[in-house]
């Protein structure tokens, strides 16, 4: 520790309020997804074994022995499904076959196969709301008549106005512009107009349609028997769409898409766009109560992850009630500016959302779809969160960036409940912020006439080795993103075994969070720690573990016991007391 002293430490005199109690289970009746801690990889960009520059499965199980020392539990892999790749996968042409791009369903089964021998399990990502356009059921509903049975499968109308020329109503793309694509007859006329919330070569389906949901729940069963573990459902709230498709002239809005700004929140509320009659519709719960029934046929304690931007959070516990999903990712949170009292809020908020209803509360910082939190954390209004970032944007302070983003995650993986880690993040991978618009690949950025970075750059690939060509990623070098300059002193080979370094500090803390079963542990708010004046804490106990995290400036100090762990470097004053420095967290196991 370093001698820094703060000044004006205030005496302390400590309360605690308990907001959430341990679940106890022994562990044989334990569920693994109550408190696992699981990594996302996105394939594309995770590592590639074939050389031609794109993440493919042998790549991913070549590299599985990493995520098992790093100390996670499982494993969601973002699609990897037969697809033209208009939106990085997310339009899949066959729900049962492995893109070429990626490899074979043979690489998937041994990719299966090694993941399980390292005790880790594997959740694939399914993508119920829409297909690609180059789907055989689209392709048919294109050569089929209106109101024939192959339409019916997804939604086709008939244009306003005299002549049909206007879509059927006023609902506007994810992407930007509107959520209606006219079709072209055989004989060259305008037809028909079909739904697509998100890009148009991906037409959403009708889940009014039996067939539809027949189809999804074979696809669930293919995977299942093949092994895997359990299935992240992409737009889980926007599958089913009020009757008859009302008119409605606001945005739509998800994470994925324009419109969001410089969003963020310090009451955890996740602009998400929720209301309108496309999101978050009664009907999704019956679909999901029939999936919970096809899992539990399965043995192993299978899952279903929702990704539903839904709020307040009492709505989004709706999605993992008893007989329905088993979680569902907390968006609040991840949205939360960094504020202390913002940050209390939203976690006591979603623990007892979630406890209400006797599930897991799932938290993130990072994901595919979102600027990573090292680099969120380090702008000018910590948290925010735009859609993308690009060079002549203003730049986040890569330094206090990295510095919140180690101190968060360590406040995070002492939540108890399940949480997620998006692939890199543990190398503190910063976005890329400078990347060039000529290689960008997003839809958002086409579809929005280029005012929306979009989502690139938080998916290049990933640095292995700092002196390889590629920075390991591939055997040629090549890679479908280019990565920024400071990858380089941030790759695996240069922070493994190296004390205090992101992954090792990532490694400790889950290895700890593991020895002392935080993630079915308690949550008591711990309040009148002795801190420098003005000083923003966020204090609470999870078992025999205090965590302490100062946000934004000042110091406070820790009463006398063990320091398990630390974020940053923490400082001692002039009576030897250990304290926190600012945007700093610590576990530490108090003295009896």
């Amino acid at each position: 520790m370093t001698s820094t002293q703060p000044t004006g430490l205030a005496p302390a005199s400590t309360t605690t309020t308990l907001v959430h109690r341990a679940l106890e289970q022994s562990p044989e009746q334990a569920e693994w997804w109550r408190d696992a801690v699981i990594y996302q990889v996105y394939p594309r960009s995770f590592a590639d074994a074939d050389g031609d520059g794109v993440g493919d499965l042998p790549g991913i199980t070549a590299r599985l022995d990493h995520l098992a020392r790093l100390g996670v539990d499982a494993v969601w892999l973002s699609p990897f499904y037969r697809s033209p790749q208009k939106d990085a996968g997310y339009d899949v042409a066959d729900y049962r076959d492995v893109d070429p791009l990626f490899g074979t369903l043979e690489d998937f089964d041994a990719l299966l196969e090694r993941a399980h021998r390292l005790g880790l399990r594997v959740i694939v990502d399914l993508v119920p709301n829409h297909t690609s356009s180059e789907h055989v059921w689209f392709r048919a509903a294109l050569a089929a008549a209106p109101g024939s049975p192959e339409r019916a499968r997804y939604h086709f109308r008939d244009g306003r106005g005299p002549d049909g020329s206007l879509p059927p109503n006023g609902w506007t793309s994810v992407f930007g512009g509107s959520a209606w694509t006219r079709t072209t007859d055989a004989d060259g006329t305008p037809g028909q107009w079909y739904l697509h919330l998100f890009d148009p070569s991906q037409p959403d389906l009708d889940w009014s349609n039996p067939e539809v949901r027949e189809e999804f729940e074979r696809v669930l069963r293919f995977w299942l028997d093949r092994g895997v573990d359990g299935f992240r459902v992409d737009v889980a709230h926007g599958m089913v769409k009020a009757p008859g498709l009302p008119d409605w002239d606001g945005t739509s809005s998800m994470i994925e898409g324009a419109h969001q700004g410089e969003l963020g929140s310090e009451d955890g509320a996740t602009g998400a766009g929720t209301a309108g009659p496309m999101w978050d519709q009664e009907g999704v719960h019956d679909i999901y109560r029939a999936w919970h029934r096809v899992l539990a046929e399965y043995e192993g304690d299978r899952a279903l992850v929702a990704e539903a931007w839904v709020e307040p959070l009492a709505r989004l516990a709706r999605y993992v009630r008893p007989d329905e999903m088993q979680q569902a990712f907390n968006f609040a949170f991840l949205t939360t500016l960094w504020d202390a009292d913002a940050l209390r809020s939203v976690v006591t908020e979603s623990l007892e959302a979630s406890d209400a209803v006797g599930a897991p509360t799932t938290w993130v910082l990072s994901n595919h779809d979102v600027v990573r939190h090292a680099s969120r954390l380090g702008l000018a209004v910590p948290g925010s969160r735009p859609n993308g970032i690009r060079a002549e944007d203003p730049q986040p302070d890569a330094e206090a960036g990295l510095r919140r983003a180690r101190a968060a995650t360590l406040l995070m993986l002492a939540l108890p409940g399940s949480s997620y880690l998006y692939q890199g993040e543990e190398l503190g991978l910063p976005e890329h912020t400078t990347l060039d618009d000529d290689e960008r690949q997003d839809p958002a950025w086409w579809r929005s006439g280029h005012t929306e970075a979009g989502r690139d750059g938080c998916r290049v690939p990933l640095p292995w080795s700092a002196d390889e060509p590629g920075l390991g990623f591939s055997p040629t070098g090549r890679t479908w993103l280019s990565q920024p300059d400071s990858f380089r002193a941030l790759a695996l080979d240069q922070q493994r075994d190296v004390p205090g370094s992101t992954y090792e500090t990532y490694r400790t803390a889950l290895r700890l969070r593991r020895e002392f079963a935080l993630g079915t542990g308690s949550l008591a708010w711990v309040d009148g720690l002795a801190r420098t004046p003005g000083t923003e804490v966020v204090a609470l106990v999870n078992r025999e573990v205090l965590v302490v995290t100062v946000v934004g400036d000042g110091s406070a100090a820790l009463p006398e016991g063990e320091v398990l762990h630390a974020s940053g470097p923490l400082e001692t004053d002039e009576h030897g007391r250990v304290v926190v420095p600012a945007d700093t967290t610590a576990w530490v196991r108090p003295a009896t």
